[in-house]
């Protein structure tokens, strides 16, 4: 650290981000002074809350931000009275990149360059980088502060071209933070009072401390800094509340829902809570965190509180206690006895205000379930209090709703007679469990099978019992149990092998794979493939299994391999195999059989160069065949004349 004047090189992300910014075109450039009002509001809520345990900091002036626009020096100066930033702050704050958001917006806004005339601007709010977002109007940037219970001051500097110069400042404010922008000419239109005074009713009009706008000497008060949550809900016009979702998520689309709300009785809170129409970039982040601000008699405590719980940390909003202690610790929001029972009342009642959007406004609400479905889901593994109303938030894709959007009552009111269970498919692939052997028999039967393709579903429907007296059952795992449900076509089942052909061929094959397998059986399941793989019925189904394996956990789970006993070429290898002959060519067909259901799983065969050597092989003596003067003896119909599997 130095006390004398330095310049310094932007950290590389920041210095990419800069030229992204100060060279794209924007459909509207506003949101700068949206940005920089925020960054003060928020300096002044930090001071308020560190004024509680060092009430010296505050002094006799009340917080407030003061913007000064000056047309004819083509400058804008917004400044507050907050808490400030102290030399290594200003460089960690500004200079390097300050969070995780950055690099995210940084690609985002490089994915979206050729488009960026229509949904640039969003980016910027969206990921939180709005500091940076002057250097679209501004070709320098001059920041003073003095940080709160000190007295040095400092100067940062920048024209945004890669380098900022920071060093002692003589003019600055006793405290807090003064930003003055030198605008381009052509957005000298910034530094008119009027374009000043539209910009800050249409985006800012509900920050939570007095704006002020400078002219000479005198100074008016263009926003009051009342708290929007604290007027009464029938007060509120509907704008009014998305301009504060806005301000307060740092977004630019429209709240799909809005929950205002005020309790009283053994506990006293005021909650203005928004379920967003987009999903943020943080949403999955590790730490889970909610994003929902703690206030205790309007004095800001925590922008992160355990307000909700975690499946919620999409829902963005205020919550102002009259109950809590001022001083709470982050320790204490952990453990506050009165905080926990705020989470489970609001977790509550925004499940409650999701149902009734799902039954009232269905379009909307299937918005909201693309947006956020993966994370409410997270719920049904861990919160099994709330696990009967989370269920009937669900919506799912299913083989016969492939687009989405079925609930679990649907499902059930459209079983099929005989169906005593809930079947479902898990994957990491929408369209490879579309494709899945495994759904043969089910469709054949008309049986519904929802498709399970976010990474959360392995888990949770694991630890669901199941839904409306059904339990839940894999397709991949255990037994079909289909032979009660009736075909969609009214015939029986198509010709089979033999019981004790297919039997022996069973056999063989178990003896060809060794301990590859843990069983070979005859299918229900299946209708076109000769093959597939499933998990045993006890233990993990099969895409559980790939998930433990992949973390080293694996308990090496042999899966069974399931034959289909009316497919022409198990029919014709069965045949074989009672006769006692072809020995060599059914254990080929075992290992080509067994490669084949890995590879439609999207696995890799156990052995692929194995693999590659007996499908070359099998391939050579089919061409030859006919060479030599031989047909083969397995005649395939329909589908099956052209299934890569029974070639």
């Amino acid at each position: 650290m130095t006390d004398s004047t330095e310049t310094r090189a932007f950290e590389a992300d920041v210095a990419r981000l800069l030229h992204l910014m100060v060279h794209s075109v924007y459909s509207s450039p506003d949101v700068f002074l949206r940005e920089l009002i925020s960054n003060a509001a928020d300096a002044c809520e930090k001071l308020r809350q560190r004024a509680l345990t060092e009430p010296s900091l505050m002094g006799e002036a009340p917080l407030a931000v003061e913007i000064t626009p000056d047309a004819e020096g083509k400058r804008l100066t917004i400044a507050d009275n907050g808490i400030g930033m102290t030399r290594a702050e200003l460089v960690e704050n500004l200079g390097t990149m300050a969070r995780s958001g950055t690099e995210a917006f940084r690609k985002a806004l490089e994915e979206r360059s050729a488009a960026a005339k229509d949904g640039g601007d969003a980016l910027i709010g969206q990921f939180g980088v709005g500091f940076y977002s002057a250097f679209m109007v501004a070709s320098e940037v001059d920041v003073v502060s003095r940080a709160a219970g000190t007295d040095e001051a400092w100067r940062w500097t920048s024209d945004g071209s890669g380098e900022f110069t920071i060093g002692p400042a003589q003019d600055a404010p006793e405290r807090g933070t003064r930003v003055t922008l030198t605008l381009k000419d052509e957005y000298a239109s910034y530094g008119e009072e009027a374009t000043v005074e539209r910009l800050v009713r249409h985006h800012s009009a509900h920050v939570p401390v007095p704006i002020l706008v400078r002219r000479g000497t005198e100074t008016r008060r263009l926003v009051d800094g009342t708290a929007l949550w604290a007027r009464p809900k029938s007060e509120v016009r509907d704008d009014e509340y998305a301009e504060f979702y806005r301000f307060n998520a740092g977004a630019y689309d429209t709240p799909a829902l809005t929950v205002h709300t005020r309790v009283e009785g053994r506990q006293e809170y005021t909650a203005l809570l928004f379920v967003p129409s987009h999903a943020p970039f943080d949403l999955f982040e590790a730490e889970r965190k909610g994003r929902v601000k703690l206030y205790v008699r309007r004095v800001f405590i925590a922008d992160d509180a355990p307000l909700l719980a975690p499946y919620l940390r999409f829902v963005r909003g205020v919550v102002d206690s009259q109950d809590l202690p001022l001083n709470l610790s982050r320790e204490m929001l952990q453990t506050n006895p009165v905080l926990s029972q705020m989470r489970a009342a609001l977790t509550r009642r925004v499940l409650g205000e999701l149902q009734k959007l799902s039954e009232n406004d269905a379009g909307t609400y299937a918005k909201v379930w693309d947006a956020f479905g993966s994370v409410l889901k997270e719920g049904l593994y861990e919160d099994a209090e709330r696990r009967d109303e989370l269920f009937a938030l669900a919506r799912f894709r299913t083989t016969t709703q492939p687009d989405g959007g079925r609930s679990l009552a649907d499902y059930v009111s459209a079983m099929r007679q005989n169906q005593t269970a809930i079947y479902y498919a898990v994957g990491e692939d929408h369209d490879r469990l579309l494709a899945s052997p495994h759904l043969e028999g089910f469709a054949s039967r008309g049986v519904e099978v929802i498709l399970l393709s976010d990474p959360v579903d392995a888990f949770w429907v694991r630890s669901a019992l199941g839904f409306d007296g059904k339990p839940f059952k894999s397709v991949t795992q255990g037994s079909a149990d289909l032979d009660a449900i009736a075909r969609l076509d009214g015939k029986s089942v198509p010709q089979e092998a033999r019981a004790s052909d297919i039997a022996t061929l069973s056999a063989l094959v178990k003896q060809t794979l060794g301990e590859r397998v843990s069983k070979v059986v005859t299918s229900t399941r299946l209708a076109r493939s000769p093959a597939c793989l499933v998990a045993s019925e006890e233990g993990y189904d099969r895409q559980m299994e790939r998930i433990v394996a992949r973390h080293g956990r694996g308990l090496g789970a042999k899966p069974v391999l399931e034959l289909n006993p009316s497919h022409p070429l198990i029919r014709t290898l069965s045949e074989r195999a009672a006769t006692g002959g072809a020995a060599a060519t059914i254990a080929d067909a075992a290992w080509l059989l067994f490669g084949a259901a890995q590879i439609r799983e999207g696995d890799t065969p156990s052995d692929p160069a194995e693999f590659n050597d007996k499908l070359v092989a099998a391939m050579t003596a089919f061409v030859r065949a006919p060479q030599r003067g031989e047909h083969s003896d397995i005649a395939l119909e329909g589908d099956d004349a052209g299934n890569a599997d029974a070639a």
